[in-house]
């Protein structure tokens, strides 16, 4: 199963800095990330969207928020590296739609225990298309969570491509994850295993919509 250096803690802090309340630096990339913190706020603190027979429903609305903002077939092109380019259309295509419903299924089941710690956008640097959006958790115990948003601008809008928390890249991460498997046992064994955490998962959501709704 493809393992993840963060661990659950790791993807919790992810998307918890999409739910800022304070910057000292606000330029464009910045204002943009923030249009996607008060679309995910509003609908984490929306009490009918909260009821259990809605989860379906709130959890897709999660996913079309995040996925307006994140380049998933960028991250998914240098996740693989120089095994993009050795792959078909067909091939990219579907490995686009494994990579990007991996990420939004972890992800936003983590974002859902959001409890209110204090989180803040620090600062911003732009080089032409590129820019780094720089931003901070302070945890209940006052503990400081540095996690670094690294965005491309394509038509004017920013997206991002990589995340950084507490110095390791997330996107490095799964390329050395994703190089393991395909040098012991091949991109179809990648795919494999992909395709098994889906159906894995989704068994486990059933399971527990079940419960919430009795």
């Amino acid at each position: 199963m493809l393992k993840r250096r963060y661990g659950y803690r790791g993807f919790l802090l992810f998307f918890l800095v999409l739910l800022s309340a304070g910057s000292v630096y606000a330029g464009e990339p910045t204002n943009q990330m923030k249009q996607t913190v008060d679309r995910v706020l509003t609908i984490l603190k929306d009490k009918e969207m909260k009821r259990p027979e809605r989860t379906k429903e709130r959890r897709a609305a999660l996913r079309k928020v995040v996925g307006e903002r994140f380049d998933f077939e960028e991250m998914a092109r240098r996740s693989l590296a120089l095994h993009w380019n050795k792959r078909t259309p067909e091939e990219r295509k579907e490995f686009v739609s494994l990579y990007s419903d991996l990420l939004e299924r972890t992800y936003i089941n983590k974002i859902e225990g959001y409890s209110d710690e204090k989180i803040l956008y620090t600062g911003e640097s732009t080089d032409g298309e590129y820019a780094s959006v720089r931003t901070k958790i302070v945890t209940k115990k006052n503990v400081e969570i540095p996690i670094e948003y690294r965005l491309l601008r394509r038509d004017g809008k920013w997206e991002a491509y990589d995340v950084v928390i507490e110095g390791v890249s997330l996107v490095n991460n799964y390329r050395s994850q994703f190089n393991s498997i395909m040098r012991s046992r091949g991109y179809e064994e990648l795919i494999r295993r992909m395709e098994k955490k889906q159906v894995d998962e989704g068994i486990e959501k059933a399971k527990e919509r079940k419960k919430e709704t009795g």
